[in-house]
């Protein structure tokens, strides 16, 4: 089959690796290249740094589709981020992996969402691409278990392997599956910002936990100085901290923190 893989995060990267090794890619879309670090170093995503290892072509701007002369058999989009209009949605079939039980967790952050949330299942669904946001006919839905130690990173992982297994029973036969409505009332994410990352230390060992879980931090103030909470486990219901990061320095171990308070009594918040 000749595809265009529209895709933006490093968790799309082994998706579009295994269709590139057995379909022909005729072209690549992705984010522009953002400023990043302390430095504000323009850098590619990690789908434009991949297709461009393997020779692909890429595009960092959807308005460039018009431009593509050869006629794709199929669009597959995931994590992509960017809102697709009508030119490209009637040039060929297009679909979507989106990783929630649709229609929960509609929008840019379902698998953060549903950590935060406490969920210990979601769905990975494989959907037709339609003008509003994540709403069209599903294909396939595949389940998949959440640990409560799970995070992002660990998720993410889970759902680029899901996707495989979908992907390649449905490029197989596409004509075998056919797509259901969705059904439910929708429910729909946010992108997160720093202040999420802030930690209430009234709230659950468990609501902390998913917080940081679910953002990949939590920050806060120990003894007085900034921090931020990088990891932490849940253990009969109490809260581990594993891997901390005090402001302006390198990341280290939670006991390693503590032998540099120097047997001082600890205090938590802002």
């Amino acid at each position: 089959m000749k595809l265009i893989l529209m895709g933006t995060n490093d968790f799309v990267v082994p998706v579009f690796d295994d269709l590139a090794n057995k379909h022909e890619i005729i072209g690549v879309f992705t984010r522009a290249p953002k400023p990043m670090g302390r430095k504000h170093v323009l850098t590619p995503s990690p789908v434009h740094m991949w297709a461009n290892n393997r020779g692909l072509i890429v595009h960092t701007s959807i308005k460039e589709f018009d431009a593509i002369t050869e006629k794709p058999d199929m669009i597959i989009v995931m994590s992509y981020g960017v809102i697709l209009r009508d030119n490209v949605l009637n040039a060929a079939k297009c679909i979507n992996i989106h990783p929630s039980s649709l229609p929960k967790y509609r929008g840019p952050s379902p698998i953060r969402s549903a950590l935060l949330n406490g969920d210990t299942d979601m769905d990975v669904c494989l959907m037709a691409m339609v003008s509003e946001m994540d709403a069209g006919d599903v294909y396939m839905r595949q389940n998949i278990k959440l640990d409560i130690n799970d995070t992002n990173t660990t998720v993410e992982a889970k759902v680029s392997s899901t996707a495989i297994e979908m992907l390649n029973k449905y490029l197989k036969c596409p004509n075998d599956f056919v797509a259901t409505p969705q059904i439910g009332e929708p429910t729909f994410t946010r992108k997160f910002i720093g202040e999420d990352e802030i930690i209430d230390w009234n709230n659950s060992p468990i609501q902390i936990h998913n917080q940081i879980r679910a953002l990949g931090c939590g920050r806060t103030k120990i003894n007085g100085t900034d921090v931020k909470i990088l990891e932490t486990r849940l253990e009969n219901n109490e809260l581990k901290i594993v891997k901390i990061q005090p402001a302006g320095k390198n990341a280290m171990d939670w006991k390693s923190f503590v032998n540099g308070l120097h047997g001082a009594d600890i205090t938590y918040g802002f």
